[in-house]
């Protein structure tokens, strides 16, 4: 129970107490792991297109997606502080390290490589040197110092879709530019208009509107199609209370309770407030230079392709279900939920009657959709496609996260280490029903897949709480549809030096 005092912070921070106080009970209770049955493979879940279903995709695509309203969303609310740990642990480490930190040493090397050289020489020669006259100086901190530090490129503070990426003879793009040329390539909808959302921080909006209007014009005339722009924030409202190792609120040394973001399940309240037919996801640092955008184009049309059809056969099924309830509709959703979909029915079906069939078929089809892009598992982090077992003995398909497995359990670390693929969030989404109504895609997660992390705050060590991921938990009552795409659709920038691999030069 909480004390009056901490109901009273609590209200006064403005958060809801009925979702605090359940969000302490997941401390207190933890959440339980995912029932998976066994990972899904291609064939048995995942789906590999031969070249004709990879070109009749595209030709559905091509034809079907002219008149619907197309999403790109784009989670890039991260500050890429992250990409430069090791720049600032050499700066605190100082110029002397320098030949025993390889990280440090590739990073200078290789310095003419990144796309913000030139502004970085730029800045130091208003400084009175240059990035030449500080090598050979051996004053590699100043170097860093200035594309890090706010006085000069500010690269530590800002969010890596601002940051550029890559070079080209006349340019050198930001990923803010590059969803630009991606979204024109794959994501032109109805009234020949390209719509991009940017889930971006409060501090950092502004920044992103003033990068849009300088590179929005310039677009619109290159590709001759129409650009809609659109920014949202994760809302306050779905932050987590933090709590000591005792699971007891966490009290700031000014007194106030500590919350905390609740990582990217948190988005969904984001997408859920999106109007359109078809979104695309793809986090805003999964984006290459031009020569390589060809199979990300045709891999993203496919995967739209993909979940055209399947609404269609879905809609058709639910509409017929609708009309009478028969042998015939009863079967042909049936095959629609085990052919289209991929589901494997439940060993009670069998003794339902034809309504209950009807009834328990619909409320199966009648979710959202989202064809999701596989690659193989390589041994980056991601999730992984599995068969989970549903509470009426049914299976789904679900993205699992790690932390989201008992891998204790001797089954469950087996079936975890046969994975052969994981999702490089790349997914295409169709969030209304077949009347044309928008889901309400709250309803449709799993609450109890969240996750709980250690953390610390002043010195003091903390427990903090994750909403179920927006690919993972939070579309676990999703329909789900996976297929293997190439790897090299998956490039993502996790530090600076990634930058230099040569999918990004």
């Amino acid at each position: 129970m909480l004390t009056n005092e901490l109901e009273n912070k609590i209200k006064a921070q403005g958060m809801p107490l009925g979702i605090v106080e359940e969000q302490i009970k997941n401390f207190k209770d933890g959440f339980p792991f995912l029932d998976i049955d066994y990972a899904a493979k291609i064939g048995d879940g995942i789906l590999e297109l031969n070249d004709g279903e990879l070109q009749k995709a595209l030709k559905d695509y091509k034809e079907k997606s002219k008149d619907k309203i197309i999403v790109k969303f784009v989670p890039a609310s991260g500050a890429a502080s992250r990409m430069f740990k090791n720049l600032f642990s050499f700066l605190e480490k100082g110029d002397n390290s320098f030949e025993s930190d390889d990280f440090a040493k590739t990073f200078i090397s290789e310095i003419k490589s990144f796309a913000f050289y030139e502004d970085l020489d730029n800045s130091l020669k208003k400084a009175g040197t240059s990035i030449s006259k500080a090598i050979d100086e051996k004053k590699y901190g100043l170097i860093i110092q200035h594309l890090l530090d706010d006085d000069h490129l500010s690269y530590g503070s800002l969010p890596k879709g601002l940051l550029k990426f890559h070079q080209y003879p006349e340019e050198s793009r930001t990923p803010v530019e590059e969803h630009f040329v991606e979204g024109a390539q794959y994501g032109i909808g109805k009234d020949n208009t390209v719509r991009l959302h940017f889930t971006v921080s409060p501090e950092h909006q502004k920044k992103f509107e003033e990068k849009v209007a300088e590179v929005q014009p310039k677009m619109e005339k290159e590709f001759g199609v129409k650009f809609e722009i659109s920014f949202s924030q994760q809302k306050k409202s779905t932050d987590t209370i933090a709590v000591s190792l005792d699971n007891k609120p966490f009290v700031e040394d000014n007194g106030e309770l500590l919350f905390r973001p609740a990582g990217h399940g948190a988005l969904l309240e984001n997408l859920n407030e999106i109007e359109a037919d078809l979104v695309f996801i793809k986090n805003i640092d999964n984006v290459v230079p031009d020569r390589l955008k060809d199979t990300t184009t045709t891999y993203k049309q496919a995967i739209g392709g993909l979940l055209i059809e399947a609404q269609d056969k879905t809609f058709a099924a639910l509409k017929q279900l609708d009309n009478k309830v028969t042998d015939k509709s009863v079967s042909q959703a049936e095959e629609v939920f085990t052919k289209v979909i991929g589901g494997k029915l439940a060993p009670s079906y069998g003794s339902k009657s034809l309504d209950e069939k009807a009834s328990w078929l619909s409320e199966k089809l009648n979710r959202p959709m989202r064809v999701c892009g596989m690659v193989e598992n390589t041994g980056e982090p991601g999730g992984g496609p599995f068969w989970v077992k549903d509470s009426d003995g049914s299976l789904s398909l679900q993205i699992g996260e790690t932390a989201q497995l008992n891998l204790e359990d001797k089954t469950q670390e087996a079936h975890f280490k046969s994975s052969t693929h994981f999702n490089p969030t790349d997914l295409v989404c169709g969030i209304r029903d077949y009347k044309g109504k928008a889901f309400n895609l709250m309803e449709y997660r799993d609450p109890k897949t969240g996750f709980i992390t250690q953390k610390s705050k002043s010195g003091r060590d903390l427990k903090a709480q994750e909403l179920p991921g927006l690919w993972n938990g939070s579309m676990a009552n999703w329909n789900s549809i996976f297929v293997v795409v190439p790897l090299i659709t998956f490039n993502p920038v996790k530090t600076i030096n990634d930058l230099l691999r040569d999918v990004h030069q």
